[in-house]
């Protein structure tokens, strides 16, 4: 029986019922041979229950009343065998359909997820971490249970009402035509009620979505809360919310729980009329006892699936939505990649060429294939320029206006600004997260549109403001900077970033089991993690983005050192508000409302007494 409640039938129907169908047989379809031997279990399943209230005829004419004892023992015997059979035929169908519809959403569920790695940055932006979650869990677990219980459920209920329907007018035709009478009655009342159950389920998943992501806002925000004293604010808001859902869910319920009584005492009601009338049909000999006691068992029968179709769609309605919800990421653009220019790791011969090798040497070089399929390496050196680039996250809005700048090799530029001025922007850029309106972008005398996106982001390193932790120990989260890191070289790159001290401190040491985005560890701590994930991976340019916004000026200190020896002999780009973090930078850009403002060295800068000296000295602060 089909489940009423939250989080099981949202009742949004799906836009586009065929196109919805086709992708989700694509995954039913693959098990083909075994659906056709399911279609023959139901069969059987249904035949038997069919059967078997047949058989009530002969048994009662031709072995109860004339008293034949031993026929009816065998009659008995016969069956109860069809019963066996039929019960073997629905546990055999229920457990093949258990094994498609399990194999179907675990190949769904690795599709979408294979599909989500290919999307561009973009769509994360413009879509919420809780909606995209949602097509994992409500929207398949919907699709499970709509192929593993109600799509077995309509063909079997589809089968029985038929085959109940065709031996009702075998039986009597007259009875026949009484039933249906009631039967479309039943069919009326079921339309009548599931209508206004709909309706009221639909709002209760609304409420319901209001008043968890309510729970969730709060929860999230509970220091401003308390700072504020927001508690009674805050339970006022959510009581009013709570009891909409109430109201909701009271009403949903309510029709809910009205359709089988309804419908149960409807079919009673069809059940007495058709024995009162057949009773007097064989009382005038117009029918046998056999015959009504049959025909009697069919009219029971005939409107139990119909009762288990209105609740069945339901299920199989709402799995056609999940599956469309589904089907809209899939068919989402993939993030562009038409770059053919490639990393590889090469060794220096002799006479000062490059060739490619599999061995750790350090070196790298892009291989880069002419017109005419000739393939040459040009070694790998952090030579990064902008010229006139204009981006925009839309096209109404620009961000960055006609930005031109260059990084030669080893050096270390800088970007200040307030906040939205588009320093984080400029980094995201070189890694192709998002592509730009105009302009170009050169790495290495290289088109970055040219260079296959895994090779560009292998050549980069990037320590983000906001630092995100795996489940795992600690040593599978600096690896993360180089999978094929060894733990000599994991150590290493945590002691150039003064990790190892703290590390060491830890209950396990490296292999601590760092859980919800390193929940046990300090925000400092996290920072300095994610300052040895970048120094494993060894990247000829760095991109450290508010690297040391999280870590005390003590800590500061001691990274610093370790931090020189990270950017030592690399192209840096730093983003930073802590203006003594990048003092010996080569050249450092002012960028206000997406331009640059002010370029120059810390003391050309200084002389200028713009922007960035009324930054320095304090007489402007960064918003």
């Amino acid at each position: 029986m089909a489940k009423h409640g939250p989080g099981r039938h949202n009742f949004q129907k799906p836009k586009d019922i065929k196109k919805t169908l086709a992708f989700l047989m694509k995954y039913v379809n693959k098990y083909k041979v075994l659906l056709v031997f399911v279609l023959i279990c139901m069969f059987m399943s249904s035949f038997a229950m069919i059967a078997g209230s047949y058989f009530l005829k002969p048994i009662i004419n031709d072995y109860i009343i004339p008293g034949n004892f031993s026929g009816l023992i065998k009659m008995l015997m016969l069956l109860g065998a069809i019963y066996l059979i039929g019960a073997l035929s629905s546990y055999t169908y229920a457990r093949i359909m258990v094994h498609i519809s399990q194999n179907a959403v675990a190949q769904m569920r690795r599709d979408l997820f294979h599909k989500m790695q290919d999307l561009p940055l973009k769509y994360f932006d413009t879509h919420s971490h809780g909606d995209l979650m949602s097509r994992y869990t409500n929207d398949i677990d919907t699709i499970s249970e709509a192929i593993n219980n109600s799509l077995a459920g309509v063909i079997s209920n589809i089968i029985m009402f038929f085959g109940v329907l065709i031996m009702m007018i075998v039986l009597s035709p007259m009875l026949t035509l009484l039933t249906g009478v009631m039967i479309a009655l039943i069919l009326f009342t079921a339309q009548l009620i599931g209508k206004k159950s709909k309706y009221y389920f639909s709002l209760q998943q609304k409420k319901l979505g209001l008043v968890n992501g309510y729970i969730e806002e709060i929860m999230e925000g509970q220091k401003v809360v308390k700072v504020f004293s927001y508690e009674d604010k805050a339970i006022n808001e959510f009581s009013k919310r709570n009891e909409e859902l109430r109201v909701a869910a009271t009403n949903a319920h309510t029709f809910a729980g009205m359709m089988m009584p309804a419908l149960g005492n409807l079919s009673y009601a069809n059940y007495a009329l058709t024995s009162s009338v057949g009773g007097i049909m064989a009382i005038a000999g117009m029918l046998d006892i056999g015959t009504l006691v049959s025909f009697l068992q069919y009219s029971r029968q005939v409107s139990h699936p119909i009762t288990h179709m209105s609740q069945q769609m339901n299920t199989i309605l709402s799995a056609l939505a999940g599956a469309e919800r589904i089907l809209e990421v899939m068919e989402e653009k993939e993030e562009i990649d038409e770059g053919k220019v490639t990393l590889k790791r090469v060794e220096i011969c002799k006479n000062q060429s490059f060739k490619p090798t599999e061995k750790k040497t350090g070196c790298w070089a892009w291989e880069v294939t002419n017109e005419s399929g000739e393939k040459r390496l040009v070694p790998l050196k952090g030579d990064v320029r902008f010229e006139n680039v204009v981006f925009g996250y839309n096209e109404e809005k620009v961000v960055l206006k006609n930005i031109s700048l260059f990084a030669k090799p080893g050096q270390k530029i800088a970007f200040v600004g307030s906040t939205g001025a588009g320093k984080t922007t400029i980094t995201n850029l070189i890694n192709r997260f998002y592509e730009i309106q105009s302009g170009k972008i050169t790495y290495d005398g290289i088109n970055i549109k040219d260079i296959k996106k895994d090779s560009l982001r292998q050549s980069l390193g990037i320590v983000l403001q906001d630092t995100h932790l795996f489940t795992g120990t600690v040593a599978d989260n600096i690896r993360y900077g180089r999978l094929d890191a060894t733990d000599e070289e994991i150590i290493a790159a945590a002691k150039l970033a003064n990790a190892h001290t703290f590390i060491k401190h830890l209950p396990q040491g490296y292999d601590t089991m760092l859980t919800a985005d390193g929940a046990n560890l300090s925000q400092g701590q996290r920072q300095l993690l994610s300052i040895a994930r970048a120094a494993v991976a060894d990247p000829p340019v760095l991109i450290l983005d508010e690297a040391t916004s999280s870590i005390d000026t003590r800590t500061e200190k001691l990274i610093e050192e370790g931090m020189d020896k990270l950017m030592e002999n690399r192209t840096v780009f730093v983003i930073a508000h802590r203006l003594s973090t990048i003092r010996n930078s080569k050249a450092i850009m002012v960028l206000e409302q997406g331009e640059i403002i002010e370029r120059g060295s810390h003391d050309e800068l200084i002389e200028k007494k713009g922007r960035y000296y009324r930054l320095y000295t304090g007489q402007f602060e960064l918003e």
